[in-house]
């Protein structure tokens, strides 16, 4: 049985394994088509993270929801790179305003090239996208229009912060359904809609990609804390050394404004210092990953996990429904 896709995934299909296989394979032929140019230089930029590698996740989920409709229809491919290289754009983005130094186990374009060439590459990788998007008609700008005012609307709330008297834990799930559940939503919607699938599929798997990509940025916040060695290639405890406050430190200050524990306040205290400092960062982790506030953001992984399992119920057993679930379970194992 051969590994396909993220986490793991097991295709137990032979013929769906063959044919997501060779999709991806397209894909990944497609991005590094795409991102070449006539300045050896903007190649050598804008290749920089589709060399590093990654899950491919959004162009799985295209792959997998194209097989609702014909498979091998002539937009699939083509809207699988366009939302990889969305993705891979705003990862140069996010790159420059969280300061990061790694990505993918390789140095972040900023830290190799500075913020500049940094910013004007995730530039060049969604002109490119939108250059391949005029090609599969008007109705797939839309949808990728619509999708990118979400994920920058996710961006700015995240940056201001909730509004006075908003739950912050609201507030972060609403940034999260923009910044990541959107995109990987528009992955499923362009695998059903290029591959000619009924309407209502398509509004089936747009839901449940919604919810999955919610799930996976969950996940990706417990390994964050949780693991030594992290999957993505990122440092431990980067968003936790940038201040950037993910569901398991808002699950721990809603518990300590909730009950008033001295060791939770002490806690939320050592979360608001300095913890560039390797010696306070290295004991906020390891208190994080002891802390009921850890299992309480598993728990709510898992939640949407199964409501993203659950959105799945109307479409027709078969193999690649069997796959789509199983990336329900996996997200689900990767937080633990």
């Amino acid at each position: 049985m051969t590994v396909v896709g993220p986490f793991g995934l097991s295709v137990r299909d032979q013929a769906l394994e063959a044919d997501v296989q060779a999709g991806l394979t397209a894909v990944e032929e497609g991005l590094l088509e795409a991102t070449k140019s006539e300045v050896p230089f903007i190649t050598e930029a804008a290749q920089h993270l589709v060399r590093a590698g990654g899950k491919r996740f959004r162009p799985l989920l295209v792959m997998l929801s194209a097989r609702f409709g014909d498979p091998y229809a002539p937009g699939v491919v083509p809207s699988a790179v366009v939302v990889e290289l969305t993705h891979l754009a705003t990862l140069y983005h996010d790159d420059v305003m969280d300061e990061a130094e790694v990505r993918r186990g390789v140095a972040s374009a900023n830290t190799r090239w500075g913020n500049s060439v940094a910013v004007l590459t995730g530039d060049f990788l969604f002109a490119r996208a939108s250059h391949i998007l005029a090609d599969l008609g008007p109705e797939a700008v839309r949808v990728q229009a619509e999708a990118f005012e979400r994920l920058v609307t996710g961006q700015i709330l995240e940056t201001a912060g909730p509004q006075d008297g908003r739950d912050p834990v609201d507030h972060y799930l609403d940034v999260l359904g923009g910044k990541t559940g959107s995109l990987v939503a528009v992955s499923c919607r362009f695998g059903a809609m290029m591959s000619g699938a009924d309407d209502t599929v398509v509004d089936v798997l747009t839901q449940y990609g919604e919810r999955l990509g919610v799930a996976f940025q969950l996940a990706d916040d417990v390994l964050d804390i949780a693991s030594d060695s992290h999957e993505s290639g990122k440092t431990p405890g980067t968003d936790l050394r940038e201040g950037i406050a993910t569901l398991p430190v808002l699950r721990l200050r809603e518990r300590a404004a909730r009950l008033g524990l001295a060791e939770d306040l002490a806690l939320c205290e050592l979360l608001d210092s300095d913890l560039t400092d390797d010696t306070r960062h290295a004991e906020a982790l390891r208190l994080l990953r002891a802390h009921p506030a850890l299992g309480q953001a598993r728990r709510d992984t898992v939640r949407y996990a199964e409501e993203a399992r659950a959105a799945l119920a109307p479409l027709p057993d078969g193999p690649a429904k069997a796959a789509l679930v199983e990336l329900c379970d996996a997200v689900v194992h990767r937080a633990g």
